[in-house]
C-alpha cells in the first residue's frame, strides 16, 4: 500500500486551551491510540493536503519527536463554518495484526455492453476490506472489459487471498444498463445506493477513540 510520512511535536498540554493556541499558529491537534498508550501530537495542516485530497488510500507514518509509528487515518474534524480541521485520529497498526480499511476501486477495460450503447453503474469508489498491512492492495481492480448489457460483478467475483471483505459477497459493485431501460428515477436510485456505500466505507471512529481528544 501506498506510504506517506510526516512530522510532529508532542504536546506538552492536552486542552481546549492548548489545542486552540495550536490551531492559531497553524496547527492540528492530532491524537494517536492503538498502542500501548495514546500518543498526543500537533503538526502542520500543510502535511495533510495529498491526503485529504486524493482518492488513494495511504498507510501514513507519523515521526514524533525521533518515534516513528505506522498508522491509518481514522477520523477528521472540521470547523463547522471554515472548513479548516480541529483535530485528526490516526490508528496505529502492527505488522502482526490485521487492519480494516477501505480500500479504492479501480476500473479498467471497456465494456462491450457499453460500446453496445449501454451505461456503467459504479455501485463503489471503495471497498471495506481486512488484512495485515503487508498485504494491503494499493487499490483493488475490477475488470469490465467482458460485461455486456445486463451483467454485474459483484464482491464475491474480487475475493483474493490473504484479503477479508466486509461488504456482503452478493454485492454489486458494477453492473451495465441498458441506455433506453434507465429511467431516471433508477439514476437516482444508483447515485443514491453509491453515496450511501461511499459514507458506509468512511466508516465511524473506531470504539478505542472514547477518550478526550482535546
Amino acid at each position: 500500500m501506498k506510504t506517506v510520512s510526516i512530522s510532529g511535536s508532542l504536546r506538552e498540554n492536552v486542552g481546549k486551551k492548548d489545542a486552540k493556541k495550536h490551531r492559531k499558529e497553524g496547527m492540528v491537534p492530532c491524537v494517536i491510540y492503538g498502542g500501548e498508550k495514546q500518543i498526543h501530537f500537533s503538526t502542520s495542516e500543510l502535511h495533510f493536503s495529498k491526503l485529504l485530497f486524493s482518492p488513494d488510500t495511504f498507510i501514513i507514518n507519523i515521526n514524533v519527536d525521533g518515534k516513528e509509528y505506522q498508522t491509518i487515518l481514522q477520523d477528521i474534524q472540521y470547523h463547522p463554518v471554515s472548513d479548516r480541521i480541529l483535530h485528526m485520529d490516526f490508528l496505529q497498526i502492527f505488522e502482526d495484526k490485521p487492519v480494516k480499511i477501505a480500500i479504492p476501486v479501480r476500473f479498467t477495460g471497456t465494456s462491450k455492453g457499453v460500446l453496445k450503447g449501454g451505461r456503467l453503474i459504479k455501485k463503489y469508489r471503495k471497498l471495506m476490506v481486512r488484512a495485515l498491512p503487508a498485504n494491503l492492495p494499493d487499490e483493488i481492480v475490477v475488470d469490465i472489459a467482458a460485461m455486456d448489457i445486463g451483467s454485474t460483478i459483484k464482491v464475491s467475483q474480487l475475493l483474493r487471498e490473504n484479503l477479508d471483505f466486509f461488504d456482503v459477497q452478493t454485492s454489486v459493485v458494477c453492473t451495465v444498463k441498458s441506455a433506453r431501460g434507465t429511467t431516471a428515477e433508477e439514476d437516482a436510485e444508483d447515485e443514491a445506493a453509491a453515496a450511501a456505500a461511499e459514507a458506509k466505507e468512511g466508516g465511524a471512529p473506531a470504539a478505542e477513540a472514547t477518550e478526550a481528544k482535546e
